[in-house]
């Protein structure tokens, strides 16, 4: 008898711990794909490059950064040459001369040849950003005060996506337990309040997604810094960008426009799957006419 108790109790804890599990599993589908743009301490520089638009970026900003530094140093070694060279203790006796035929054509040659370097390596690089590809995923974005509305283009889904906690959902803007709460309902820990939203964009990986900018009331601003885009959304007009992610994660973005007094918190987020989990998501929010949490479907992936 003492047996079958134990063996009984042992079942009965091993299933506990199945459904736990199996319960679990959605939020645990969050971690599988990486947290990218998010605050970490001693964080500097970029985030982490995920398309071809932000390496090219931050490569030219690289670039820059070596000339801006040479003629920086070009300067101040002249500035000390000057000041060691032609001070009244060094030189009592001051020449007097109009101008330096040569000095001023190289002063005047030398920077047009930099901003000439600059504009052939730069130049691409916008032209890329604004050349916009034929996209396999067209998504039209409306920035609200304070908020993002979503419409996938050629489907029948279009949702919003509000910070957790946010003014438009009536929050207060400040961490509190049931803030805390309503982020690990949607699989996120407490370091990513003022981030996360609770509906996302989801993407396909290896994808080209195009977006379709536009505001409904003032100017906003559409941006990812991981992707290397940004694109203001002006009330009227439609304004497109292009990315290609080429990692799955999920990524943060912000409103980069001023546009009212609760700017600050209408984060963006955008959620990078296998073109599998993408389309399962996609054909389970059309059937539910609004956004479906994407965590089940990486959680049956």
């Amino acid at each position: 008898m003492r047996k079958l108790s134990m063996l009984k109790g042992l079942a009965t804890g091993t299933l506990a711990a199945a459904l736990a599990a199996v319960q679990a599993a959605p939020a645990l589908a969050q971690d599988s794909l990486e947290l990218v743009g998010h605050p970490k301490a001693g964080g500097t520089g970029f985030q982490p490059a995920s398309t071809e638009l932000a390496r090219d970026l931050q490569w030219l900003d690289g670039m820059l950064l070596v000339i801006i530094t040479a003629i920086c140093i070009l300067v101040i070694a002249l500035l000390a040459f000057a000041v060691l060279r032609f001070n009244s203790k060094s030189n009592p006796n001051p020449k007097s001369f109009t101008h330096n035929s040569p000095l001023e054509i190289a002063w005047t040659l030398g920077p047009i040849v930099i901003l000439v370097v600059i504009g052939a390596f730069s130049l691409p690089v916008l032209f890329k950003q604004q050349e916009i590809p034929e996209g396999d995923v067209v998504i039209k974005v409306t920035g609200y005060q304070w908020y993002w509305g979503y419409e996938y283009v050629g489907t029948d889904l279009g949702y919003e996506g509000y910070m957790i906690g946010a003014p438009a959902t009536g929050g207060d803007n400040r961490m509190n337990p049931e803030v805390s709460a309503q982020l690990q309902e949607a699989g996120y820990s407490d370091s990513e309040f003022l981030l996360a939203t609770d509906s996302a964009v989801v993407v396909p990986v290896g994808k080209t997604v195009v977006m379709q900018v536009t505001g409904a009331d003032v100017i906003h601003s559409w941006t990812i810094p991981a992707f290397g885009v940004k694109q203001d959304a002006v009330p009227g007009r439609i304004a497109e960008l292009w990315f290609k992610p080429e990692r799955e994660g999920v990524f943060f973005g912000q409103c980069s426009e001023l546009c009212g007094i609760s700017h600050a918190y209408m984060p963006i987020t955008v959620k990078v799957v296998s073109q599998e989990v993408y389309d399962a998501w996609l054909a389970a929010s059309q059937d539910e006419g609004g956004y479906v949490d994407v965590r089940q479907f990486l959680a049956a992936s």
